[in-house]
């Protein structure tokens, strides 16, 4: 398969990274020479600098052979004209394309991507993506990881174990004897600087970071059993009155959150008092101690730090937890940035790369993926796939199958029911199969999948 990725930043680095572990011939297109060159220098992929929408640099990337194109340059613009000469000159088959401008957005304007048009197979808007992922997490008090899949009767989750955990020292095996109703499979556990699919002999201690599988009508009673309690937020305050916090107040508003604004920027702060219906909007300076007071951080529930700046977001989220808000959410996209903070008070972190590289990850798997999504900075992927009547698993016990090491079933939907599998559980045709694995393994995840030729 013949991946064309135009942009060499972060994004972009990262989906090449992972589609060269996997096998893929990918080519990378940027402007920068010097990026290209230490990407050509540091993966297994081919680099060429030039402008990605011109048909020149395409046609000596090899448009005219490839199967998909992921634009993900920082220019819309050439991003979708990218996308359209890939479609009009080389009859690409698969293009998508990263979109931030919330006009090109609009559901005014949808048909502009029509095949007829513009045609664009898949568009990723990082801001929309990240401020339902915040959402989730800010609406789910105990979590710093929430993803709903199998059309949200099952949960992924991640919580920190107090020292008041009920099963701390606890080996795994015997969760299932201890809460014998309860639908629940732990898949990682982060331990310090570590990271690792347990076994059923480990043993969950305080101060771990425990990621599990849960039916959705048992996450109250699993958020108990890891020793979580926290009421629902009903006081949010956003720090940021951009386009990311816009989405994030309009979505709590609606769910009767009150919610608090502040926004440095006078121009911003209005437009957001406008756009906010029944918000507070306080036009000020996140780091100053007097206006976090009194946009009510001592009161809030859950205070949200989601400006264009990372520093901002990490003091601003210690600070508001510092003045008394019970539980803080930061936006942190240098990755370097992410292992820094998980020593500090800020309960969760959320980072746009990695949400956006899960997003156009999901378009890009081979066999039938629905849902894929990357956990743990680099530890490993969230797979959701369909079992079909010729893959290699259909029809064995989980007991039976090959699954390589760092490599766990979470869940099993089967006729709308959400199974959490035994090693005597068989994988039946149409079952859809939540499996979580390391990266180093993941492709081999997607060979058990995989279907042979007569099922076309």
């Amino acid at each position: 398969m013949r991946v064309i990725v135009c942009g060499a930043g972060q994004v972009g680095v990262s989906i090449a990274r992972q589609l060269a572990l996997e096998g893929m011939d990918v080519v990378v297109v940027d402007q920068s020479a010097t990026l290209a060159q230490r990407l050509g220098d540091s993966l297994d992929v081919q680099a060429i600098t030039g402008h990605a929408s011109d048909p020149e640099v395409l046609q000596l990337a090899g448009a005219e052979y490839a199967d998909m194109i992921i634009a993900a340059t920082v220019s819309d613009e050439v991003n979708m004209v990218a996308c359209q000469v890939a479609h009009s000159l080389f009859g690409v088959t698969k293009k998508i394309a990263r979109v931030r401008t919330q006009g090109y957005l609009s559901e005014k304007w949808k048909s502009m991507f029509a095949r007829d048009h513009m045609p664009i197979d898949v568009i990723i808007s990082p801001e929309a993506e990240v401020a339902r992922a915040v959402v989730r997490r800010a609406t789910s008090p105990g979590v710093f990881e929430l993803i709903p899949l199998m059309d949200d009767l099952a949960r992924l989750i991640g919580v920190r174990i107090g020292e008041d955990c009920p099963v701390i020292n606890t080996p795994l095996r015997q969760l299932t004897a201890l809460f014998p109703d309860l639908q629940i499979t732990v898949l990682g556990i982060s331990r310090g600087d570590k990271y690792f699919v347990p076994k059923s002999d480990d043993q969950i201690f305080p101060k771990d970071r425990v990621y599990f599988m849960v039916a959705t009508q048992h996450v109250e009673r699993a958020m108990a059993a890891f020793g979580h309690h926290e009421r629902e937020a009903r006081r949010a305050l956003i720090i940021g009155g951009g386009n990311i916090g816009l989405r994030i107040g309009e979505a709590l508003g609606a769910g009767s959150v009150a919610v608090r604004v502040v926004e440095r920027d006078r121009i911003q702060a209005e437009h957001a008092d406008q756009t906010l219906a029944g918000a507070i909007v306080i036009n000020g300076d996140a780091l100053d101690p007097e206006i976090l007071e009194e946009a009510g951080a001592s009161v809030s529930d859950t205070a949200i730090a989601v400006t264009n700046d990372d520093q901002t977001n990490i003091l601003a989220s210690l600070l508001a937890k510092r003045l008394g808000a019970r539980r803080t959410i930061a936006l942190i996209n240098r990755a370097s940035f992410s292992t820094l903070v998980s020593p500090l008070d800020i309960d969760v972190v959320v980072n746009p790369r990695d949400i956006t590289i899960s997003t156009i990850l999901r378009h890009v798997r081979r066999g039938r993926v629905r849902e894929v999504h990357s956990i743990g900075d680099g530890f490993g992927e969230v797979l959701e796939l369909d079992a079909l009547a010729t893959s290699g698993i259909v029809n064995k016990t989980i007991g039976e199958l090959a699954m390589p090491e760092g490599a766990i079933i979470g869940a099993i939907l089967r006729n709308g029911v959400v199974e959490m599998p035994k090693p005597s559980t068989s994988i039946r045709e149409s079952d859809r199969v939540v499996i979580f694995a390391e990266e180093r393994v993941v492709r081999k995840i997607e060979r058990l999948f995989e279907v042979r030729l007569e099922f076309f």
